[in-house]
C-alpha cells in the first residue's frame, strides 16, 4: 500500500472550501493589531491571543531590532550545544525572578515546552493525570512519555480524587492542567487541586499559556491569582500570547531545571530561539511589571463584552477570562456564523467537535487591552444582528404561511443533506487532529 494514498483520498477540507465555509489558514496582511487587513479589507480582530496588545509596541520592536543587529538572525544550533547565548540566560534569570522561583528553562515554542517537560519527567513507573480539556500539546506530551496517562472530567474535583485514588501509592503521580482553558475560558480549580495533590502526594504542573500577563495582581498567572505560588511545582508559560513573541518556558526548582536540561529531547534536539524573539520577551516582561494599567484595561474590555453578550441572550458558558466563547450549537451553524461575521468585518474563530462536545460548537472570541470602545461596540452590534438572523439569540419572529414544497425548498433540503455529509467527514478529520481531547 502506498503511504501517500491517504493524501489523495483526503477531500474533506476541499469539500468545506467548496461549500464556502472553510475558516482556516486565513491570510492576514498586517500586524496582529485590534484591526487587521484581510484581502485588502480592514477587520476587527477578536480571534487573537495578544491579550495586552504588545505585538506592535514600539519598545518591543526596538528591543528586537537591537538584538538583531547584535546577534544576527538565528542561533544555528540547539540550546544543548552552540545555541545558548547570554540573552537566553538573561531571560531565564528574569523569568525565574518574575515568578519567584529558583530557575527557569526556555524552549523554542510553547508546544515543545510541554513535550519536553512532561515526556522528560514522566517515566514508565509514573502516572500523569490530566484534565480532559487540556491543550493538545499536553496530550501529545503524555503520548510521548513512557508513563501511564489518566484523565479526569473537566474541572471535576471528585473525579480527580477518584483518579488519584486509583493510582498505586508506589507510583509517581503528576497532575498537569491548563491554568486557563483555551476554548472554554474558565480557570482551573487550583485550590482544590493543591489540596488533593497534598493528600495523595502528587506533583503539580500548571500550563499558564493563557494566564501569564492576564491573571494575578502582577500578571504572574493562575497560582498568583489564587495566592498559591509556593504550592505549584512547575509553571509553564508561552511567549506567543501576552508576551507577544515566540517561545515557551518553565519555572521550577533548580533541580528540576537541571534534570530537564539533560533529559528533555525537545530541548536538546531543537534549534534555539532567535535572539530577536528573546529580546522582545524580555521587554514584554518589563512592560507587564511597569504598566499594570494594560491588564486593568484588558479586564474592563472583558467585562464589557461578557456583559454585552449575556444581555443579548448569548450563552458564554463557564468563561471567567478574556476568552469568551459563544455557544452556537451545530457545527455547520458555527461555520456559517463565522462566515457571516467575517463578511461583516469581524475576525473570529469557530470551534467545533471534537474540540468541543457534539452539539456545543462555539464562536471563540478573545480580547485585547488595545481594543477601543468603538471597535467593541461595533462587534456587539454585529453579533446582535447575526445572532438574531441565525436564531441563536432572541429576536422578533413572524409566523410563515404553510406552502407546498417548491423547487427552492427541495434544493435547500438537498443542500442540507450535502452539508450534513460534509459535517460528518469534517468531524472525522478534526478527531484526528485533536486526538484524545474529547
Amino acid at each position: 500500500m502506498d503511504i501517500l494514498e491517504k493524501c489523495a483520498k483526503f477531500t474533506t477540507a476541499r469539500e468545506v472550501m467548496a461549500a464556502g465555509f472553510y475558516p482556516y489558514f486565513t491570510t492576514i496582511e498586517s500586524a496582529q493589531d485590534p484591526e487587521v487587513i484581510v484581502n485588502g479589507k480592514p477587520m476587527i480582530m477578536i480571534g487573537s491571543n495578544d491579550y495586552l496588545g504588545l505585538t506592535t509596541h514600539p519598545r518591543l520592536k526596538r528591543a528586537a531590532a537591537r538584538a538583531l543587529r547584535k546577534y544576527g538572525t538565528g542561533c544555528t544550533g540547539s540550546r544543548f550545544l552552540n545555541g545558548t547565548f547570554d540573552i537566553h540566560e538573561e531571560l531565564e534569570s528574569k523569568l525565574a525572578k518574575f515568578e519567584g522561583r529558583e530557575a527557569a528553562l526556555f524552549f523554542t515554542t510553547g508546544f515543545l515546552t510541554n513535550l519536553g517537560t512532561i515526556a522528560g519527567l514522566v517515566g514508565k513507573d509514573d502516572v500523569v493525570i490530566t484534565d480532559k480539556l487540556d491543550h493538545a500539546s499536553i496530550i501529545d506530551a503524555c503520548r510521548l512519555s513512557f508513563g501511564e496517562t489518566k484523565r479526569f472530567r473537566h474541572n471535576n474535583m471528585e473525579d480527580l480524587e477518584r483518579t488519584l485514588e486509583s493510582v498505586e501509592p508506589s507510583r509517581g503521580r503528576f497532575i498537569v492542567v491548563d491554568g486557563v482553558f483555551s476554548t472554554e475560558g474558565d480557570i482551573a480549580n487550583l485550590p482544590e487541586i493543591v489540596r488533593l495533590a497534598k493528600k495523595y502526594r502528587a506533583r503539580i504542573m500548571v500550563d499558564d499559556a493563557h494566564a501569564i500577563g492576564v491573571l494575578g495582581k502582577g500578571g504572574r498567572g493562575t497560582a498568583e491569582h489564587f495566592g498559591l505560588q509556593d504550592e505549584v511545582d512547575i509553571i509553564m508559560g508561552t511567549c506567543s500570547k501576552s508576551l507577544a513573541s515566540i517561545g515557551g518556558f518553565i519555572v521550577a526548582s533548580e533541580q528540576v531545571v537541571h534534570y530537564l536540561k539533560h533529559h528533555s529531547r525537545a530541548l536538546i534536539f531543537s534549534a534555539s530561539p532567535p535572539p530577536a524573539s528573546v529580546a522582545a520577551v524580555l521587554e514584554a516582561l518589563k512592560i507587564i511589571e511597569e504598566e499594570p494599567e494594560l491588564r486593568e484595561q484588558l479586564w474592563r474590555n472583558t467585562r464589557k463584552m461578557k456583559k454585552g453578550f449575556q444581555e443579548m441572550g448569548y450563552d458564554t458558558g463557564t468563561s471567567e477570562t478574556p476568552i469568551i466563547p459563544l455557544l452556537v450549537g451545530d457545527d455547520m451553524k458555527a461555520f456559517k456564523m463565522r462566515k457571516i461575521l467575517f463578511d461583516n468585518g469581524v475576525f473570529s474563530n469557530p470551534f467545533v467537535s471534537p474540540a468541543v462536545p457534539q452539539g456545543r460548537a462555539v464562536i471563540r472570541t478573545s480580547y485585547m487591552a488595545t481594543h477601543t470602545t468603538e471597535q467593541l461596540d461595533r462587534v456587539l452590534d454585529i453579533f446582535e444582528k447575526v445572532g438574531k438572523q441565525l436564531g441563536i439569540i432572541p429576536g422578533r419572529r413572524f409566523p410563515r404561511r404553510r406552502r407546498p414544497p417548491t423547487f427552492r425548498a427541495r434544493m435547500r433540503k438537498e443542500r442540507m443533506v450535502m452539508k450534513e455529509a460534509i459535517r460528518r467527514r469534517f468531524k472525522s478529520w478534526m478527531e484526528r487532529i485533536y486526538g484524545m481531547r474529547q
